[in-house]
């Protein structure tokens, strides 16, 4: 999610409308990474894994990771540094484990059944647009997959975090230079505007847009091939059997964490009534704050607010603040004590919008009465926002875990994991480490996978003559003609 105003489709220029300057602009960024991208692209795999492994070392170090997350903070105001710093680490750590002997570049894989040979090539220069929620982060966790396939990227900063995203990817720079690659690699638009991001994206090879929805709906609009996310509203379902302790740790750090700016951060959790109590008395113990019915109405007026186009929004001023800080803004007080806020949610679902996306550390609780009518209110709620991004459940019930996984349209289901750090692959997952998460066509995207490595690679199928293998009509049909005749 960004706060960035970014136009609709509708209302980008025609590529004869851009001013010239920053046609030339862009032109200039793109001509220093083709000819960076070009060397790479001679590489061998043990060369492009040396690369990957000096700039991985550049923003996982302790000291750079510090000076980011602390950059980050001052200049966008949002999360925590100490957060910051534990997601670099495990983000960086993340991609560079699960990129670790993977063939991206020449032969990567060879089906002698089949007679096929498939070679991996870089995709080319790579656009990838950052977001204000996590300007450190995501270059790092980007770049690095980028740069797996011998590629070349130029990031697009939010305008409000350009310091921070640069910042990282001057890191990134230093780091290519020491090994001897070629620095323009990785690039950044220091001074970025919605303009030239625009003409960043019809420029560039590949689009990998980690933003708002008008962000990635322009980035579909630009007519270049592009990776965007849906948005996001992480709900999670607690089950008769769960371990609403366990349950109530977990998803109390997720919700907590950097102060919700993850589009996995929990919005929603549908519990069970015969954990309700157990549950309820966990989170409180963990940080939460229960608002009564006067607090809520004051944090429904305070957490969204009408636009300049009549809509309601989410009110800039409490993404990812502390949850003292926007208690005060609405008008009370909590302890000091207190990681996060929660509501009750009503019924009907539809009619309750703390079952949106909040992107703060704001919680809405809801009560069922047996799995079939949780799983019921966790689609509807992610339906309202969200549908395809993500879900989870608290269970040991095997039968509910199947269901859930055959049902839900969520790209990812985690199983008694928080879901913040889960759903882009935790080291206690298999989930592909990434900040940036695919949500198929039910989210208005081209994929459901958590984009890393694989998407930034072309791969050409070299197929071998083989021994022909028809089948007969009579495997493919016979069944049929069995049952309805010829």
């Amino acid at each position: 999610m960004s706060e960035y105003a970014f136009p609709g489709s509708s209302n980008s220029p025609a590529p004869n409308e851009v001013p010239a300057a920053n046609r030339a602009l862009i032109a200039d960024y793109m001509s220093r990474a083709r000819a960076a991208q070009k060397i790479a692209a001679t590489w061998t795999q043990e060369r492009v894994d040396e690369v990957c492994v000096a700039v991985g070392w550049s923003v996982y170090n302790d000291k750079n990771i510090r000076v980011l997350a602390e950059s980050a903070v001052a200049e966008t105001g949002m999360g925590r540094v100490a957060d910051k710093i534990t997601k670099h680490k495990n983000k960086v750590m993340g991609v560079l484990r699960d990129i670790q002997g993977v063939r991206t570049v020449g032969l990567m894989e060879i089906d002698q059944v089949r007679g096929l040979r498939k070679y991996a090539k870089p995709v080319g220069v790579v656009g990838a647009l950052a977001p204000v929620t996590n300007p450190t982060a995501t270059p790092a966790s980007n770049g690095l997959s980028i740069l797996k396939g011998a590629n070349a990227v130029i990031f697009a900063p939010h305008p409000k975090a350009k310091k921070s995203t640069t910042l990282a990817c001057n890191f990134m720079r230093e780091a290519l230079k020491q090994v001897g690659a070629p620095v323009d690699l990785v690039q950044v638009i220091e001074e970025p505007s919605i303009d030239l991001t625009q003409e960043l994206m019809r420029q560039v090879d590949l689009i990998v847009a980690t933003g708002g929805g008008a962000m990635v709906k322009a980035a579909y609009s630009s007519g270049k091939p592009a990776y965007g996310v849906g948005p996001g509203n992480a709900v999670q379902l607690l089950c008769e059997d769960a371990d609403s302790e366990d349950a109530a740790k977990k998803i109390a750090t997720s919700k907590s964490f950097d102060n919700a700016t993850s589009c996995s951060s929990e919005n929603s959790v549908v519990v069970h009534r015969a954990v309700w109590d157990r549950f309820l008395t966990g989170l409180t113990r963990e940080g939460g704050y229960l608002c009564n019915e006067a607090e809520k109405r004051a944090l429904r007026h305070y957490l969204w607010v009408v636009g300049k186009n009549g809509q309601e929004n989410l009110n800039p001023a409490i993404i990812a603040q502390n949850a003292d800080k926007i208690a005060r803004g609405a008008g009370f007080e909590v302890p000091p004590t207190t990681r996060f806020l929660i509501v009750i949610g009503e019924q009907p679902i539809e009619a309750d919008r703390f079952f949106w996306e909040k992107l703060s550390p704001v919680l809405t609780v809801l009560s069922c009465d047996s799995f079939e009518q949780g799983m019921s209110y966790v689609e509807r709620i992610t339906d309202l926002c969200g549908t395809g991004h993500s879900s989870g459940i608290f269970t040991f019930n095997d039968d509910y875990i199947e269901k859930m996984g055959a049902h839900m349209r969520s790209s990812r289901i985690m199983v008694r994991q928080p879901m913040a750090s889960g759903n882009g692959g935790a080291f206690f997952n298999g989930m592909p480490s990434t900040v940036t998460l695919g949500c198929g066509t039910w989210g208005n995207n081209i994929t459901t996978e958590n984009i890393h490595w694989k998407q930034f690679i072309n791969v050409s199928w070299l197929a071998m003559p083989i021994e022909p293998n028809r089948p007969s009509d009579e495997s493919i049909f016979g069944a049929y003609w069995e049952r309805y005749g010829k």
